[in-house]
């Protein structure tokens, strides 16, 4: 059995760890740098950072309520979005907690070297390599620790504020919103990542006591401490601001306590200072290792990192990666741009969260049951969306493109390592993979109810047709007509040269013709519906064939099917050209007798079936007295959820059809897959769209499929106005 962690983190280590992880740089060193681009406003872009991030908290609440396992982030997105979205989120969270981590230590330097002479970044390695050890040698050390740092400082933090708001001279606040609403926006961006820890305590749900109380109240209770902490410091570091060019500043806290406390009050500010930043690391340090093993655990990362220590409970493997992580970040990593990049990730990735929230409600799913339950959903989450989007937007091009960067690192893990270990999908796939699927049942539906008052089928033959394939081409286009309860016309368009008047061809009436019309005198006493027939001379077969459906209001227009090796009256290119001028369906037909058909195979490779396709084959069986067999073809590495969706939509199908009906599913890869499963088959039906983006979706053309076939087939080109549209196509596509 795998190892657990040990659940032994109360609330005051949730609230510490939590507290801990935002009062670090977002409080000693971001607001003097977020100055600069909103100036005194910046004490509102603290507060409106603070709101956006809450839709995140309450969602991330919930889920660790049902989910209390190590990884937070990840776990939620993994489990709500699918495996791709959760190693994206897991390994670009995990660099970036890591980067944050050491960057607080980095970004301590200024503090030490106000105390110390000594080289900053030998101490910052110093100090991340005694967190490392701590971390290994167990959670519970670690949540004292973080208690107690996290106590110190926050007392320090009292004492500044309690002693400078005295200080605080109105006249700094002239100009509140010089910086306009963009600079407010890029300042609000930049801090956000100021709060990105108060989800951290999600990450260690799995060690956390009681987590149905202590992860909401440690959520939500260190939110509003840190929300309240942070307008009261950065108000007294504007309104008691030293000098007036403070921003930019990288010591402002203890440059304002140097104004407004006794001589050695800003030694206490500067020890408050490098406890809060090294706090920050350390909580770094804990979440983000945390990643690495929950994803180990779900196979989108190697084994390895998922080993916990016999003696200590930890998972040493992946602290010590983490940690070797940090260390190369304080050696090599420049500060510059760390904010905006932590926060552009941050917001992506909170906005991953809701939409992850939303997956989980919709679902339905039986074993998701929090204990704590957001009260204002949706519309909570429908706030941190537009909210993250709106920050995004101001915050500049390059932490947009390093975000990416890291976004489509993780996809390439995941296509290269993690696609093929594992099976399962997320959530919202799910859901939505089911919602697709029962629609295109639904449509297919609505066109059995709807087309038995709209049946119009025209049949379309030339005199050079032999009169067996004429009969049979005519019997299949009856047994179409009936299929649509409608009714039928046989129409035979002749070609004349273009130096015969049209006039004089009409009126000659040659002994084909009178073979013709006995042909369809004999035919009307044995169809059992309104029948009529006749014959249209023109120039050009093709303009006449268009112009003939979109005259008469054809709703089904059936032609012989073009086979390679024979001569045909219509060229491919003339098809392609009646499908485009003329609104109704065409039928390409190889003129088949019903009487020697007992298997129908209706066959798609690139998602659901066409309603009409379905329809017309389904009235082809009857007439016959055939079973049909769906056959769908879906990528070898389609998981199970999607096969079960296929089956699911095949039994939906079947009730609709008025007779026997079987189901196959092959994979498109093997070769011939599709060819073997139809084999068997006297007759199949295959689907072609002429839209350009339908050809690039659809894996195979259908006259490869049918070349492959080697019998009998009929291609169906569907009503291009009354087909899904491109971004249902592309859903249909990827759900089935």
């Amino acid at each position: 059995m795998a190892k657990e962690l040990e659940r032994d983190l109360g609330l005051p280590s949730v609230l510490a760890i939590s507290i801990g992880a935002m009062v670090g740089s977002g409080i000693f060193i971001l607001p003097a740098l977020a100055m600069k681009m909103a100036g005194p406003a910046v004490v509102l872009a603290y507060l409106l950072a603070g709101v956006l991030v809450l839709p995140s908290a309450l969602s991330k609440a919930e889920m660790a309520t049902a989910m209390p396992e190590a990884g937070g982030t990840y776990v939620y997105i993994e489990r709500g979005m699918g495996p791709l979205l959760g190693t994206i989120a897991g390994i670009g969270t995990w660099f970036s907690l890591s980067f944050k981590g050491a960057l607080a230590l980095v970004g301590g330097a200024p503090y030490i070297v106000l105390l110390f002479d000594v080289p900053p970044q030998m101490l910052a390695l110093g100090i991340a390599g005694v967190l490392i050890g701590v971390n290994l040698l167990g959670v519970k050390q670690t949540g004292r620790i973080q208690v107690a740092l996290v106590g110190v400082m926050l007392a320090a933090m009292g004492w500044f504020v309690g002693g400078s708001l005295g200080d605080v001279d109105p006249v700094r606040f002239d100009g509140f919103f010089e910086g306009g609403l963009g600079g407010l926006l890029a300042a609000t961006g930049f801090v956000y990542v100021s709060y990105a820890g108060v989800t951290k305590v999600a990450s260690v749900a799995e060690e956390i006591e009681h987590p149905d109380r202590n992860i909401p109240l440690g959520l939500l209770g260190s939110l509003a401490f840190t929300t309240l902490l942070y307008v009261l410091v950065v108000t007294v570091i504007v309104g008691a601001a030293p000098t007036a060019n403070l921003a930019g500043s990288s010591t402002p806290v203890a440059d304002v306590a140097g104004g407004t406390l006794v001589q050695w009050g800003v030694l206490v500010i500067v020890v408050a200072a490098i406890l809060a930043l090294v706090s920050t690391a350390n909580a770094g340090l804990l979440s983000a290792s945390r990643y690495p093993f929950a994803m180990s655990r779900d196979k989108l990362v190697p084994d390895a990192l998922k080993h916990v220590s016999d003696r200590f409970d930890t998972p040493t493997t992946a602290i010590t990666l983490t940690g070797g992580v940090m260390l190369a970040m304080i050696a090599f990593v420049p500060i510059d741009d760390i904010a905006k990049l932590g926060s552009a990730f941050k917001i992506l990735v909170f906005i991953l969260v809701n939409l992850a929230l939303v997956a989980f409600r919709e679902s339905d799913l039986d074993d998701y049951d929090p204990a704590f339950r957001d009260p204002l959903y949706p519309w909570t989450q429908g706030v941190g969306v537009l909210g993250g989007l709106v920050l995004l937007s101001q915050m500049g091009l390059v932490p947009l493109v390093e975000a990416l960067v890291i976004t489509g690192s993780g996809a390439l893990w995941y296509g290269a390592y993690a696609r093929r270990r594992v099976e399962r999908e997320g959530v919202m796939q799910g859901e939505l993979r089911r919602r697709v699927g029962a629609q295109a049942a639904e449509r297919t539906r609505m066109t059995f109810d709807t087309s038995s008052t709209a049946g119009h089928v025209v049949v379309g033959v030339t005199e050079d047709l032999r009169p067996d394939r004429e009969t049979a081409l005519v019997e299949m286009g009856a047994a179409l007509a009936e299929a649509l309860d409608g009714r039928l016309t046989v129409v035979r368009f002749d070609a004349v040269p273009d130096q015969l008047p049209l006039k004089s061809a009409a009126e000659i009436q040659s002994p084909d013709d009178v073979d013709f019309e006995t042909r369809m005198d004999r035919f009307r006493t044995s169809f059992d519906g309104p029948f009529e027939y006749g014959e249209v001379v023109s120039h050009d077969v093709r303009h006449a064939v268009a112009n003939f459906a979109r005259h008469h209001e054809v709703n089904l227009l059936v032609l012989e099917r073009i086979l390679a090796d024979e001569r045909s009256w219509l060229n491919e290119r003339d098809l392609d050209w009646i499908s485009r001028h003329c609104a109704s369906d065409l039928v390409l037909v190889e003129p088949t007798p019903l009487t020697v058909l007992d298997r129908i195979a209706l066959v798609t490779d690139s998602g659901p079936f066409d309603p009409r396709k379905v329809e017309l084959a389904n009235g082809l069986a009857s007439a016959a007295g055939a079973r049909l067999v769906l056959v769908h073809a879906v990528p070898a590495e389609a998981t199970e959820d999607q096969r079960a969706t296929i089956r699911t939509y095949h039994d939906d199908l079947m009730e609709l059809c008025t007779v026997s009906v079987g189901s196959m599913i092959v994979d498109e890869e093997a070769p011939d897959a599709v060819a073997r499963a139809v084999s068997t088959a006297d007759l199949i039906v295959v689907e072609s769209d002429e839209n350009w983006w339908a050809r690039l979706l659809d894996r195979r053309e259908p006259q490869r499929i049918a070349e492959a076939f080697g019998g009998p087939a009929i291609v169906v080109r569907p009503q291009q106005a009354g087909g899904p549209g491109l971004v249902r196509r592309v859903l249909e596509r990827l759900a089935l």
